[in-house]
């Protein structure tokens, strides 16, 4: 169904449900439900058990627009409350989806007691006010019918328990995946990983093998045939429940604490000292209180430092590190904070996400989704220019493209003498960077924005750009 109006905007991973559908309009989040879907949110808004989501904010902040707008060709208009920052599963470190994931069931454990359901269970029908998890696809929520299975149960299988299986049981960080497939991982790749003996690990024998097993056996019936059958075995409500319940005690067994990894000490193990820690520290402090941003990125964030400082004055800032270990012990201690306007999230920026899904847009890529105020680029450069053999210019671009017209970029710049850039061109051929020197990136840097300030740390061999860009 089209949208009339030239100021609404359809959301493009909004379609797969054709009885409602996501709009922008004039800087609002709305739904569009036709007749059947509007006669489902009107028992849904009359019911306690959502009253009492939206009022602990598990659900996202929703409201019908009265009367409804007559220019849209839909019988009822839902407005939404706007997500700071949309991110994808793929994104998430493992207590993240860890959490989504006990949220997804503690919704659906509560519509399924009121007699309702929802028609699916992906990992994308949640999104985070900072560390909170919130469920947002409110038109997945319908009346449950007797002696009918919870119709998300693959989705939830595939996005959530799956990936939460493969490191938990086997170590495999998730993230590369999710992200290689939007529907998630199929049973018949989980069995091939759990074979032998491995099966009997908690969960894998119900959830893996005897699920594929029955994907197998009814792969041909019709839909109404397995209702049906089901139906006339007896499957009720309370089935749905115990199996709600079931997996809510197996996703809480499967915790994983962070461990070790290169850079979750990177504070203690790196080049700075503390009065190059301390002058960096007020750099940063300087330029987001000037800035005053909406939106901050933290590009390579390692354990939030600076993010943190930028939180004091934005309202939200989103931190991109690529170690998934750094990443979920972040998450956990503001998780813990109940801290609502940081996202972790986990993304190596020399690949990062791109879009997905159907006509590569369903799932919105990283530069297309964030566009800042504020972005810190601290401690990066030449990661990205002698690590990963991207040009300066190149590099440069990255944090441009991420700020918005006449926002602030600070950057950082390890000359060729300090010792971590030393020990990155140690492992390069012999002049494979001639372009790598101050004096160069100041002229590249200069040709993306105006230098508000310069600093150089204590140590002398690291400096320090306040940006304004595009001009």
């Amino acid at each position: 169904m089209a949208v009339s109006d030239a100021h609404a905007r359809l959301e493009p991973g909004s379609f797969r449900d054709p009885g409602n559908r996501v709009f922008h309009r004039r800087g609002e989040v709305l739904r569009g439900l036709d007749e059947r879907s509007a006669r489902d949110w009107r028992a849904l808004a009359a019911s306690d058990f959502f009253r009492e989501l939206l009022a602990a904010g598990k659900v996202c902040g929703t409201e019908e627009l009265l009367p409804a707008p007559v220019d849209l060709p839909w019988a009822t208009v839902l407005r939404h409350e706007r997500i700071p920052f949309v991110s994808h599963p793929y994104e998430w470190s493992y207590g993240m989806l860890r959490d989504a994931a006990l949220l997804h069931l503690e919704v659906l454990r509560s519509a399924v007691a009121a007699g309702f359901t929802t028609k699916d269970g992906s990992a994308y029908n949640l999104q985070w006010r900072g560390a909170t998890p919130v469920f947002i696809d409110v038109g997945s929520f319908e009346p449950a019918r007797d002696g009918e299975p919870w119709a998300g149960y693959r989705q939830f299988c595939q996005t959530l328990l799956y990936p939460l299986l493969l490191q938990a049981h086997l170590g495999l960080d998730f993230q590369p995946w999710l992200r290689s497939r939007i529907d998630g991982i199929e049973p018949d790749q989980m069995r091939r990983l759990f074979s032998g003996t491995r099966r009997l690990r908690p969960g894998v024998l119900t959830h893996v093998h005897l699920h594929g097993a029955m994907q197998a056996r009814h792969g041909h019936a019709s839909t109404s045939d397995v209702r049906a059958q089901l139906r006339a075995a007896g499957y009720s409500r309370d089935l749905v429940l115990a199996t709600v319940r079931g997996l809510e005690k197996l996703v809480r067994r499967l915790d994983v604490r962070p461990g070790e990894s290169h850079w979750s000490d990177y504070q203690r193990t790196c080049a700075y000292s503390v009065p190059d820690r301390r002058a960096k520290e007020r750099f940063v402090d300087r330029a987001a209180a000037v800035t005053v941003p909406g939106l901050a990125l933290d590009l390579g964030a390692n354990d939030g430092r600076y993010a943190r400082i930028a939180a004091r004055h934005a309202d939200h800032v989103v931190a991109v590190e690529q170690d998934p270990t750094v990443v979920d012990g972040f998450y956990r201690a503001l998780r813990d904070e109940r801290e609502r306007r940081i996202l972790p999230l986990v993304m190596d920026l020399a690949d990062p996400s791109p879009g997905g899904g159907w006509r590569g847009v369903e799932r919105a890529g990283f530069a297309g989704r964030a566009r800042a105020d504020l972005v810190l680029a601290l401690a990066l450069v030449h990661h990205l220019a002698i690590g990963r053999n991207v040009p300066l210019a190149e590099v440069l671009d990255l944090f441009a493209g991420l700020t918005a017209p006449g926002g602030t970029l600070v950057v950082e710049f390890v000359h060729p003498e300090d010792p971590m850039a030393r020990r990155l061109l140690a492992n390069k051929p012999d002049g494979l960077f001639p372009d790598y020197r101050r004096k160069v990136f100041e002229t590249l840097l200069a040709a993306r924005g105006r230098i508000l300030r310069r600093v150089e740390l204590p140590s002398g061999t690291r400096t320090l750009y306040q940006v304004v860009t595009g001009g």
